[in-house]
């Protein structure tokens, strides 16, 4: 598990790779926070193209970001979320709140 970040002046992109549950989340939770709470974006881009598991923490994570971001008016973009974590998602419902891009390779 880890987490990049690249921080724009209106936005955050958070590269995630590896696994993501309960043993990892909050380590990613405390760093895209953190750089959410320095630049207060327009818009955070979780990019799950590394992501290789993902169980309700991941639901959670993006959860939690999307109640962040409406602090600062923004939105939540996933992208790169192969078939079976978009179906995950939208399962739970994380497409009304945020944007779930198409297209992944997997």
């Amino acid at each position: 598990m880890s987490v990049k970040m690249e921080c724009g002046e209106h936005a955050v992109t958070a590269y995630l790779s590896g696994e993501i549950d309960h043993h990892c989340a909050k380590e990613m939770r405390d760093e895209i926070d953190s750089a959410c709470d320095r630049i207060k974006p327009q818009m955070l881009i979780l990019d799950f193209r590394d992501v290789t598991f993902m169980d309700s923490s991941g639901i959670g994570l993006v959860m939690g970001r999307y109640k962040l971001m409406q602090q600062f008016a923004g939105e939540v973009v996933i992208a790169g979320a192969n078939v079976h974590i978009q179906k995950v998602m939208k399962l739970a419902g994380l497409d009304r709140l945020a944007v779930i891009e198409k297209g992944a390779k997997r």
